[in-house]
């Protein structure tokens, strides 16, 4: 299961519930692990955000992402459920198609893409409640970064299931999750990103 979305959105709070809800091993293989692993030389690492800010890690964070899906590859086929937290976007500066070759490295396996929702000023509210400040850029508006993130990561927005946690709890989302798993139909949006084109 992969949920995409942008940072403060909810996706971490799911992940938690999921595995908290559920009798069935879940492993969190998402994004904040993997760049909590990479040295701080090469941060922000697999969480580079749009704008094509720092070209020179790009290569690497195109390495870091084929190495997350290959481990979510290789826990899911030895019979581990895998949820993963991750900020999808081709706005670099130049086109990575990270999203299409992931699709691809998971060609054969069971994969729900869902899209977690939430209005920038929710998300900036989320903000000031961690690091404090109003969360606005001068003049009233949203910072670059966010806007950025918030137009760019919800990009082909083809999913399974969308999720908005502006109006749902953790736990509603989870279950919502769970029953479109348990219920159908079958997941279709990974296999369709896998064929798209390269652009």
């Amino acid at each position: 299961m992969i949920l995409n979305g942008p940072p403060r959105s909810g996706k971490s709070s799911i992940a938690a519930a999921i595995q908290a809800r559920s009798d069935d091993v879940w492993m969190n293989l998402g994004v904040d692990h993997f760049k909590a692993m990479t040295p701080a030389r090469f941060q922000p690492g697999i969480g580079l955000r749009p704008g094509g800010e720092r070209p020179d890690l790009e290569p690497l964070v195109v390495r870091l992402y084929h190495a997350m899906y290959e481990a979510i590859a290789t826990h899911s086929r030895l019979g581990f459920n895998v949820v993963v937290d991750a900020v999808h976007h081709d706005a670099y500066s130049v086109p990575r198609q990270i999203l299409r070759t992931s699709a691809r490295q998971l060609r054969g396996l069971p994969v729900l893409f869902v899209g977690v929702r939430c209005p920038v000023e929710v998300a900036l509210e989320r903000r000031r409640a961690t690091w404090g400040g109003d969360g606005y850029a001068k003049g009233g508006t949203v910072p670059d970064p966010v806007r950025r993130w918030h137009e760019a990561v919800h990009r082909p927005g083809i999913y399974d299931l969308e999720v908005d946690t502006s109006v749902l709890r953790p736990e509603q989302c989870a279950d919502l999750i769970g029953s479109r798993l348990t219920d159908g139909p079958p997941p279709r949006a990974f296999p369709r990103i896998a064929d798209l084109p390269a652009e």
